[in-house]
């Protein structure tokens, strides 16, 4: 398909599991300097926080606490439902920004990166950010089995907000939702498939670094920069895999709505009679 000379990243058809995997990591190419960008300082941001969650074994090596956790050492639920909160708002925020490039890159729109700042709503999407946070933290402390309820079935909101074009936040909540939950909670599923794909990536990225550093330690008597070995490896694992994540979703909205309401009719009428498709995308 063709609209003003470019070709659309995002097929305009529903797609496989794989499809919608693939179209996500395309849109985060074609926007990669912002998403990457902000992705990075809201994930070094994320590290800073959660420092005193982390520390090193005495013998030197470099590992996460919670890998070799002792009950009676540390109150590990709250550190480790912070640091899901902090996922959840990272997700939520890129999730925005996600969700203003999807449209253009469905209709094969060109959208700088200026413009799409401008249409990520920062405001409501910062509320809807804290409110998933929110509920995400107290999921976790009450069980963690709610954190994946939360995040499967509300998670889509913020590209919900920037996608539909939805009045407010509250909206955007509850449509979230309820596209979550469309073709027997297919939405659900697929997000959880994806989160445990980069889980897979960022923890291969992680520890990568995390060894090696272990393995240079001894070799120059544990530099000072042997310190923020953990929290720099993990700050760039979790920037690539927080920016794929929100691009899922901002895909995976576009196809629920192909799927289930007829978007791609609406926008090829729209072009058949010669006016704008991106209406089709604005939801009343």
């Amino acid at each position: 398909m063709r609209v003003d000379g470019e070709t659309g990243i995002i097929p305009l058809r529903a797609m496989t599991a794989g499809e919608i995997l693939d179209a996500a990591v395309a849109l985060l190419r074609r926007h990669a300097a912002p998403l990457l960008t902000l992705s990075l300082a809201l994930s070094a941001l994320e590290q800073l926080l959660l420092a005193k969650v982390r520390t090193f074994s005495s013998a030197g090596g470099l590992v996460f606490h919670f890998w070799r956790i002792k009950s009676e050492q540390i109150d590990w639920v709250p550190a480790v439902a912070a640091g899901l909160a902090g996922e959840a708002f990272i997700i939520a925020v890129l999730g925005a920004c996600a969700g203003a490039a999807a449209g253009p890159a469905l209709l094969g729109r060109p959208l700088s990166g200026r413009q799409l700042l401008r249409r990520a709503r920062p405001l409501p999407a910062l509320l809807l950010a804290l409110t998933l946070a929110a509920l995400t933290f107290g999921a976790a402390v009450a069980g963690f089995i709610g954190v994946i309820f939360v995040y499967g079935l509300a998670g889509m909101a913020t590209a919900v907000l920037t996608v539909d074009r939805t009045a407010n936040p509250f909206t955007a909540m509850g449509r979230a939702v309820g596209r979550a939950t469309r073709t027997g909670m297919r939405g659900v599923f697929l997000r959880l498939l994806g989160y445990l794909v980069w889980l897979a990536i960022r923890l291969a990225l992680g520890t990568g670094w995390i060894v090696t550093a272990d393995m240079i330690a001894p070799v120059t008597g544990g530099a000072w920069w042997v310190t923020w070995a953990v929290p720099v490896s993990w700050a760039l694992a979790n920037a690539v895999a927080y920016a794929a994540l929100a691009c899922l979703d901002a895909v995976l909205l576009l196809e629920i709505r192909i799927r289930t309401e007829g978007l791609d009719i609406s926008v090829n009428r729209a072009r058949s009679l010669g006016t704008d498709p991106a209406h089709a995308l604005v939801v009343r």
